[in-house]
């Protein structure tokens, strides 16, 4: 059996490992049944709170972004383009494609000027063409949005204490856009301009909430649009919703140093075979060169490989927590 043949036979079995694990692993039957209840609560029940509570559900469900319905299966180059939007960094998508078909052709002709090994250095550089980009994008976006939400309760704050002066809300949102450095100026500043040119506010925050994917901007558009429709202080209700975006950034805080500890051991189990393969490759290159030469090495390599990304996948779910 060739390299080649062997190669398809451990994919095809990847692939039946992720559809059995795709099919097997649905919603959890507990947490089905304590939907239905909540609904059943939500619609029976004559308490005020609970009322409220059900129709922010019922808003959220209803306030789904348009842009990400847009770009989904269907629309894969809208989608990145609204992640390369939210890095913040002006990248287009032609320079996103030029930089990881560069650096996908440079990794390969390296690989294989080194190894010799043609499949595994296109294997190679497709995987690091491909997925380091990808991580960059991810990295860049978890960046902004850690500072917008770091910045995002002081905006509020700036909008109650405006809003309780006697300025209007368009006005509050021009002073935050004025006041505030960082994402989450650049984002008021945003709305404020299209409002300025004939837009309602309630689509400016809705484009901007579209774009951003935050949950706590989302929060802050629908009291915005709550608040309209039924009336009551909303200076009350943002300062409601500050301290609410507070005790959240709280508990996020809480749950990265209960887990840091679990998420560094996961790290180094997960970079230590890695880190002795290239030092002894760097050290003996002939002791550890049969894995690029020899095809049960190559299987046995790739074999390892998948389980240890199955190791890793279980150990992100174990560390990681939704609030």
């Amino acid at each position: 059996m060739s390299i080649l043949q062997l190669l398809l036979v451990a994919g095809g079995l990847m692939a039946l490992m992720i559809l059995g694990y795709s099919l097997f692993s649905g919603p959890s039957a507990a947490k089905e049944g304590q939907r239905r209840l909540e609904s059943l609560r939500f619609r029976h029940s004559e308490s005020t709170d609970t009322k409220v509570e059900s129709q922010l559900k019922k808003a959220i469900a209803s306030r789904k972004p348009k842009v990400q319905q847009v770009a989904g299966s269907t629309s894969r180059i809208d989608a990145l383009a609204i992640r390369l939007d939210r890095t913040g960094k002006n990248w287009t998508l032609s320079q996103y494609f030029y930089a990881s078909l560069g650096l996908a052709l440079g990794v390969t002709v390296l690989v294989y000027l080194r190894s010799g090994a043609a499949l595994l250095s296109l294997g190679v550089g497709l995987f690091i063409g491909l997925g380091l980009p990808h991580l960059a994008v991810n990295f860049f976006i978890k960046k902004r949005t850690g500072d917008f939400n770091a910045k995002f309760p002081d905006a509020i704050e700036l909008l109650v204490r405006g809003l309780r002066s006697g300025l209007p809300v368009t006005e509050t949102l021009a002073v935050v856009a004025q006041e505030l450095p960082g994402p989450v100026g650049e984002e008021f500043k945003g709305i404020v301009e299209r409002i300025k040119i004939g837009r309602s506010m309630e689509e400016s925050l809705q484009e901007t909430a579209d774009r951003l994917g935050i949950p706590e901007f989302n929060f802050f558009c629908i009291t915005l649009a709550i608040q309209r429709e039924t009336g009551g202080n909303l200076a009350e209700t943002l300062s409601n919703l500050s301290d609410v975006l507070r005790k959240r950034t709280q508990m996020k805080l809480k749950i990265r140093a209960m887990s840091s500890e679990s998420k560094a051991s996961a790290y180094i189990v997960g970079a230590l075979p890695f880190i002795v393969f290239g030092m002894i490759y760097w050290i003996n290159p002939s002791y550890i060169g049969g894995f690029f030469t020899d095809d049960r090495l190559i299987v046995t390599g790739l074999g390892g490989l998948v389980w240890m990304s199955i190791g890793a996948f279980i150990m992100a779910k174990m560390v990681s927590f939704e609030i």
